[in-house]
């Protein structure tokens, strides 16, 4: 997102009324303290948003904004600019006529970008200012050659490896150059998937390689059986995992270089009836989350979480089961929090963001650190907010709970399939119902849903018996059964998305403030989780599946997704 210098942007923000001229001076102290851009943060204090900023931009710049959700990229003008490039110069040809070329860009003042396109295309430029979701959709059209040409690549490392012959020692065969190129291949075309997981399996006639995108496990490639044993040994050589250990599980990670980027790489390794199964977690550098809107978030359910996190003690639990993005709105969380009047400290497995002035504690169990004895240590570091990247078992949840107390602001995650069960999985542990009343400020629950694809996006009208399922998840979560809108929406499959309709993935979220009411419910004699439930939306708890369907009626998912991930 294009970044103005600090005396422009204040002059337009204050003669815009946004914000005076005090306010912003303190949040530009506060912005170069975390090194953060100022314009960040004032979309994570909810004082701008990039709608806005983008639009004041272009109003005090004199450029025009392109939306690509209204105006329709030429394919053909876009690839007359190579993705290289365009990556580079954070720049895409969207059109041509007789006048020349229209070039979004991150920051249309770039003159010296201008003057490159013009001399490389041949003829004159028209910038135009677009946003980084935009822009990034333009990217992702140059996705279709890109697999092509992987796939090629793939399939010829299979065949080289194939001519080896597997033969003897099996540490040299993981060496030699068609293995490595076959991992190292696979590896990238994972990462320029945006694959969160890679999975080779073993069967008994060949192996066969998943990747997990948004989510979803996608069918990649399928390798003769041959091969298994040194692609094995080759990932165990990177992960420093013993190569001739085969019939215990192993855990390792490496680092994998991607040009100038490095990811790290999670490996896990475990026997089964036709070899060994391995998965890896890719886990690239991911952006700070800035705000709950971001993630999502409506503001009713953001309002919520703002003002429990505003307390200066008590408990914040993020619950869901895994790869839901808990840890994500934690992080979130703490970005709002991180002041420096404040001393935050974490403890977590692993540590997923680097955050300045954030003292972020890795759970080592090798070394004795673990999610209890970690926090006891922390609680001797004069915390005011502490992060518990995730209470598993009563220990935890007993230091927690006191931690929360004495004074402390704790956010931690949990497992549990709704917001209203984190309290008898709290029970389940040992912690006494009074104090799980004391503590809690609010439970929230989550399931990432993928978004449609805006390049592709359509409304129908959906079949008979998917409605009739709709309405039974509905009536069953909300306790009534509301009338539903005739049409939603859903994408029709482009190359850009490889014709899954989908494109990224949207939080659907639920959030139970811990009310008078569902206190003294927690410590009652009646309680059980039917009555939670049914006081939580009594006292306006918006359900995952309520959640969802507003998201849906918006056109950022469909109502296939919200039942896949909600699985009502």
């Amino acid at each position: 997102m294009i970044s103005l210098p600090p005396v422009k942007l204040k002059e337009i923000l204050t003669r815009e009324g946004i914000i005076d001229s005090a306010k912003f001076d303190a949040l530009f102290e506060e912005a170069t303290r975390k090194r953060q851009n100022v314009v960040d943060l004032l979309i994570s204090q909810n004082l701008l948003n990039e709608g806005l900023y983008l639009s004041l931009i272009s109003k005090a710049l004199g450029v025009t904004r392109v939306d690509f959700g209204e105006t329709p990229i030429d394919e053909s003008a876009l690839r007359l600019l190579s993705e290289d490039v365009a990556r580079q110069r954070k720049a895409i040809v969207f059109g041509r006529d007789a006048s020349g070329f229209s070039v979004a860009m991150e920051d249309p003042t770039d003159l010296e970008t201008i003057n490159f396109l013009a001399l490389k295309l041949g003829g004159s430029v028209k910038p135009f200012l677009v946003n980084d979701a935009d822009l990034n959709r333009g990217l992702s059209l140059y996705e279709k050659q890109l697999t092509q040409d992987f796939k090629q690549v793939i399939e010829e490392s299979i065949r080289e490896s194939v001519r080896l012959k597997v033969k003897g020692d099996i540490k040299e065969a993981a060496s030699d150059l068609p293995i490595v190129g076959l991992v190292n291949n696979l590896l990238a075309y994972a990462i320029s998937s945006r694959a969160s997981d890679v999975h080779f399996e073993a069967l008994d006639d060949g192996v066969l390689v998943r990747y997990r995108i948004d989510g979803v496990l996608h069918e990649v490639v399928r390798m003769p059986k041959d091969i298994h044993p040194a692609v094995v040994a080759r990932i165990k050589i990177l992960s420093n995992l013993r190569v001739d250990e085969h019939i215990h599980p192993q855990d390792g990670r490496f680092r994998n270089k991607m040009g100038t980027a490095a990811v790290d790489i999670r490996v896990s390794m475990i026997p089964t009836f036709y070899g060994e199964k391995i998965v890896l977690r890719l886990l690239t550098a991911a952006a700070l989350p800035l705000s709950f809107t971001e993630l999502g978030m409506f503001d009713d359910t953001a309002s919520i979480v703002r003002e429990a996190i505003s307390r200066t003690y008590g408990m914040t639990l993020a619950c869901g089961p895994t790869g839901s993005g808990k840890t994500t709105l934690l992080y979130a969380m703490i970005n709002i929090l991180n002041r420096p009047e404040v001393n935050i400290v974490t403890i977590e497995d692993p540590i997923e963001y680097d955050m300045r002035y954030v003292n972020q504690m890795q759970v080592n169990v090798t070394a004795g650190i673990t999610f209890a004895n970690g926090l006891r240590s922390i609680l001797r570091q004069d915390p005011n907010i502490v992060l518990v990247g995730e209470i598993r078992d009563s220990e935890t949840a007993a230091i927690a709970i006191q931690a929360a107390l004495t004074g402390h602001l704790v956010l931690s995650s949990l497992h549990t399939n709704d917001a209203p069960t984190a309290i008898p999985r709290f029970i389940d542990m040992g912690v006494p119902p009074f104090l799980i009343a004391a503590v809690l400020n609010t439970v929230s629950s989550q399931r990432l849903a993928r978004r449609i694809h805006v390049e592709c996006i359509e409304s129908y009208t959906p079949e008979a018996d998917l409605l009739d399922g709709l309405r039974v998840s509905l009536g069953r979560s909300e306790g009534t059964v509301p009338s539903l809108p005739k049409s939603f929406y859903r994408g029709r499959g482009c190359s850009a998305c490889n014709n899954t309709g989908y494109l990224g993935r949207v939080g659907i979220f639920e959030v139970m403030r811990i009310s008078e009411r569902v206190r003294k419910l927690i410590i009652s004699r009646e309680f059980s989780l039917d009555t939670l439930r049914k006081t939580a939306r009594e006292e306006g708890m918006i359900t995952l599946v309520g959640d969802g369907l507003r998201k849906a009626q918006l056109g950022l998912t469909t109502i296939e997704e919200v039942l896949r991930v909600i699985r009502e």
